[in-house]
Parts: C-alpha cells; structure tokens; sequence
C-alpha cells in the first residue's frame, strides 16, 4: 500500500487504545489511533487518572506534609 499523492508506503501501527491497524499518516486525523471513539477512550482514560505511575517511596522527611 502507498500513499497516492507522494508514492511512499503507507505506515500501519497497532492502536494504543484497541490494538487493531491504524494508519500512522497525514491522511489519518486520529494518528497513532485508529478512529475517534479510541483516541476519545484514550482522553477519557486520561482525564480518570487511569494512567499513572506508582509511587517508589513515600517522603523521607517526617515534617515534609507539615510545612
């Protein structure tokens, strides 16, 4: 598969969101998703606070919430 206007091939990536192809290319306003619904999904997710990264340990300093 190409790209008609430039004759380069056409990138597919999985979809962060579904797994399934996406196009990663201008031609696709929802890059690296698939479709809007994923990349809304992915946003919703976000404003959740779905993703996020553990904490490693908690504050050394026992006054630190104090000040």
């Amino acid at each position: 598969m190409s790209d008609k206007a430039t004759g380069t091939p056409v990138r597919t990536v999985r979809c962060p969101n579904c797994g399934g192809p996406s196009i990663y290319a201008p031609s696709n306003a929802y890059r690296p998703f698939c479709s809007e619904r994923c990349k809304q999904m992915d946003l919703g997710a976000w404003a959740n606070e779905e993703f996020s990264l553990p904490e490693k340990e908690g504050q050394s300093d026992p006054g630190f919430e104090q000040s």
